[in-house]
């Protein structure tokens, strides 16, 4: 099953992109599922590197790159990365700047669209 998930809220303050990173990871490791997200708007900030968390508090960083080292996809909306002031070397190993005409390919793409 192909899934994508389209992150819109910020990496921190609110659960939403939390739980939407952890079905990510989770789907990522299982057989026959390949998973793609998407980060858009505040979420754009979830890709960025070097992030440095509260030790025992969650880190997107960490999370996204779980999803990457299974095979998973991660796009980061360029539009809402120079909004951000963030280049292509400010994200993590893995991402990669992204359009709003990739977004739509990976909408066609997918079985399911998960929203958070």
């Amino acid at each position: 099953m192909n899934t994508l998930f389209i992150l819109n809220d910020p990496p921190y303050g609110s659960e939403r992109t939390y739980n939407g990173l952890r079905l990510a990871g989770h789907l990522s490791k299982q057989e026959g599922s390949s998973v793609r997200v998407f980060l858009i708007g505040d979420a754009a900030s979830t890709a960025h590197r070097n992030q440095k968390v509260p030790q025992g508090f969650y880190n997107t960083e960490v999370m996204l790159g779980g999803v990457i080292r299974h095979g998973g996809e991660v796009g980061v909306c360029g539009t809402c990365m120079d909004a951000r002031g963030m280049g292509d070397s400010d994200i993590l190993d893995g991402a990669h700047r992204s359009t709003l005409a990739e977004l739509a390919e990976w909408t066609a793409w997918a079985d399911k669209v998960l929203v958070f």
